[in-house]
């Protein structure tokens, strides 16, 4: 498994206008070996707010189909084009990471 990790800084008093983007699932969850998204919020931040975006995938190659598939493009694409004084988004980061270890409930290990 990989987990990719999109690094969102905002704005400070603007992380509930990005917060809302990610209420409805897009078109990441439809995607072949998508395993599960999180949004992780920082807390106490006092310069600007913080999401991460966290995307975990049974494997590299359906995260790379994904990013290069055309609905992936459109979507960042129109990111891009939001670049205005008025965007609460400063900068995001990709990071990706392989699943080296994970432990679950032990009523779940088998």
């Amino acid at each position: 498994m990989m987990k990719a990790v999109n690094t969102i800084r905002i704005k400070k008093g603007n992380v509930e206008e990005v917060l809302a983007r990610f209420q409805t699932p897009k078109s990441v969850h439809t995607f072949e070996g998508f395993v599960l998204m999180e949004v992780l919020k920082k807390e106490n931040s006092p310069e600007y707010d913080e999401l991460k975006i966290c995307t975990t995938w049974e494997e590299r190659k359906f995260f790379d189909e994904w990013l290069g598939s055309r609905a992936s493009q459109k979507t960042h694409d129109k990111k891009n084009e939001q670049k205005s004084a008025d965007n609460p988004i400063i900068s995001s980061q990709l990071t990706t990471f392989q699943v080296a270890i994970q432990h679950k409930p032990s009523k779940q290990e088998v």
